[in-house]
């Protein structure tokens, strides 16, 4: 398993009328969190685009706990549990500075050919670059 942590401050303009970030913004959250962990894999998706592949999301889920409010500072732990076939799976978990969790999410991803958008695996060279990370400690 793989899980990495990506801190987040909330603007201003995240939030809406009630004082609340507004809910789509956990999307985004998750998009940055993806980002992140692969960045600190040495991978990126312009590379990825790049060697041909997109990844477009395929499936959302978002479960609503708690408010985050502007200038709250967000932990969102992403957690790949499994390896990937041609969609890999992603799980969040956003918690706010004092430990409370605030949402839980998920995202499906597909891997697609970028000339043709026709499914295809996982790329050798990512899932070696995953394996990698599975075996170093910082994360786990």
């Amino acid at each position: 398993m793989i899980t990495h942590d990506t801190k987040i401050r909330v603007w201003y303009k995240h939030t809406d009328q009630m004082g609340f970030v507004h809910h789509s913004n956990y999307i985004c959250y998750y998009e940055e969190a993806r980002s992140d962990l692969m960045r600190s894999m040495g991978l990126s998706y312009a590379d990825m685009e790049r060697k041909g592949i997109i990844m477009p999301i395929l499936e959302v889920q978002s479960v609503y706990k708690r408010p985050a409010f502007f200038d709250d500072c967000l932990t969102v732990r992403i957690l790949l549990r499994e390896m990937p076939t041609a969609r890999i799976r992603f799980e969040y978990e956003v918690y706010n500075s004092q430990g409370e969790l605030l949402n839980t999410g998920m995202t499906a991803l597909g891997f697609l050919h970028a000339d043709t958008h026709r499914p295809t695996r996982a790329p050798q060279w990512f899932v070696e670059a995953l394996a990698a990370a599975m075996k170093e400690s910082r994360f786990l």
